[in-house]
């Protein structure tokens, strides 16, 4: 007998406790089987199970006025069984449904002081009972061993290697106090920006990627060309061991994502704290004179959206399991691609304006550009692309915690015909959007072609979303 080998359901068989093949059998096998896992995973001794030797089974008839239970040699029939045969069933449905959010906290809460000792032996939990008493200032930066250990890693592994410039003449490979990147010649512009926001999803790698896309947006919506990048990380305290897989698996995506951009990581700062949250400083280059501004709309532009929108309803409901796992891969996906190529194709058809769509949602970074270019611009609702199952978290009602906030800019919209604020998809104008895509203005007579690079470039989801006139008293209105 392999001791590796662990099965619940129908596909095991007990030797010492044959049972016959019944749903609820691998129902109870569940949590001594996630405990026996974990337990072997840690070189701890097994926990021995013996199932229980009966269970309660009703069968309904086809008519309410007759249902049979059995349990072990016990059997009765009678309509009353039907009230409690339907009880059970549609409490066993709420619990896979609309009660599953509280069923997995409450799960949670109560293994959540198990986990540490199981997962990681012992001394995690030791450890774990001390991270109330972490010290602050630089007493909470992550160790130089896990550091210098992540850093080896990355710069083994090819696909997710730390991509070299030669601009940068100080970085990771001989690290200093400061990284040094090469003044830019003249007529090229330095730019810098930021972003850091803490996790919204289990798994680090895809994370590091959607957060390093995020950061990197602000230098392709303006055409630049990204150089260099700083990181700040913070870490989840746990075992030295742990912490390391964290941190590389977190900066494994986020490099293979700077690497696709041509970005070099010249240095950071990772410390310890309560959530996996990670953010770049980056910079960039551009030619001044070519630099794309929120400010630049011209009267009779066409306004191109590059990505569909729907992320911050979407990981709402997420987080009360209300969203399907499918619409959330499928938004994954699309926070992982670059907006680089986006940029390029959209400077090089003439774009007048740019900004990528972030937090404030698609309406709070149009009003920005409008009042910059001093225009009006009017959005077609139905033209607005999104992602698959945000629409059906609207109608669930939920929506990110920024929304309301981003919702207030509706006192200035010019709405038309009125009742469009009763659609579905209204409230999606304000949604937040995590690694948005690029919004721009393009001339009417570049649209088409631009439309068809953006497309043949894998950003399917491209549409001419409005367009631009001469300012008004209401800087955006709606049309359907």
């Amino acid at each position: 007998m392999d001791e590796d080998i662990f099965a619940a359901g129908d596909c095991a068989s007990m030797k010492n406790y044959p049972r016959s093949k019944a749903g609820v059998f691998a129902v109870r096998a569940g949590p001594p089987l996630n405990v026996n896992l974990r337990r072997r995973l840690s070189g701890q001794p097994l926990i021995p199970y013996e199932p229980q030797e009966s269970f309660l089974g009703i069968i309904g008839t086809g008519d309410e006025s007759e249902c049979i239970a059995s349990k072990g040699t016990m059997c009765v029939n009678g309509s009353w069984l039907w009230g409690l045969k339907d009880w059970i069933d549609r409490k066993w449905m709420a619990d896979y449904t609309t009660a599953l959010a509280d069923k997995k906290r409450s799960m949670a809460d109560k293994m959540a002081p198990s986990i540490p000792s199981v997962a990681t032996g012992g001394a995690a939990l030791t450890i774990l009972k001390e991270s109330m008493m972490r010290c602050g200032g630089c007493g909470s930066k992550v160790g130089g061993s896990i550091l210098s250990k992540v850093i080896r890693k990355l710069k083994k592994d090819d696909s997710k290697a730390i991509y070299k410039r030669s601009e940068v003449l100080v970085g990771l490979d001989s690290p200093d106090d400061c990284a040094i990147i090469s003044a830019p010649s003249a007529g090229m512009g330095l730019v810098q920006t930021v972003d850091f926001f803490r996790t919204f999803i289990s798994d680090p790698y895809v994370f590091g990627m959607v957060a390093a896309n995020h950061a990197l947006s602000d230098c392709h919506a303006m055409g630049a060309e990204t150089v260099s990048a700083l990181a700040i990380v913070v870490i989840p305290y746990s075992t030295p061991q742990i912490m390391e897989d964290i941190l590389y698996r977190v900066m494994a995506g986020a490099c293979k994502v700077l690497k696709d951009s041509k970005c070099t990581l010249v240095g950071g700062h990772t410390c310890e704290g309560k959530e996996l949250s990670l953010g770049f400083a980056v910079n960039g280059l551009v030619e001044e004179k070519k630099a794309l501004k929120k400010g630049g709309m011209r009267n009779g532009d066409h306004i191109i959206l590059t990505k569909p929108v729907g992320t911050g309803t979407l990981f709402a409901a997420n987080m009360r399991c209300e969203a399907a796992g499918r619409d959330v891969k499928a938004a994954l996906d699309v926070m992982c691609q670059s907006n680089r190529n986006a940029g390029l194709i959209l400077s090089e058809h003439g774009a007048t304006a740019c900004t990528d769509v972030t937090g404030f949602g698609v309406i709070g970074h149009l009003h920005e550009m409008a009042s910059a270019s001093d225009v009006s611009v009017t959005v077609n609702l139905n033209s607005i692309p999104l992602l698959s199952g945000a629409e059906d978290c609207i109608k669930k009602g939920i929506f990110s915690s920024l929304h309301e906030d981003n919702a207030r800019l509706r006192k200035s919209l010019d709405i038309s015909p009125e009742n469009i604020v009763d659609s579905f998809k209204f409230p999606l104008l304000f949604d937040p959007q995590t690694a948005g895509g690029l919004l721009a203005s393009i001339p009417a007579e570049h649209v088409e072609k631009c439309l068809k690079a953006l497309k043949a470039s894998g950003y399917t989801s491209a549409t001419s979303v409005g367009r631009v006139g001469a300012k008004a008293r209401n800087p955006i209105k709606i049309i359907s």
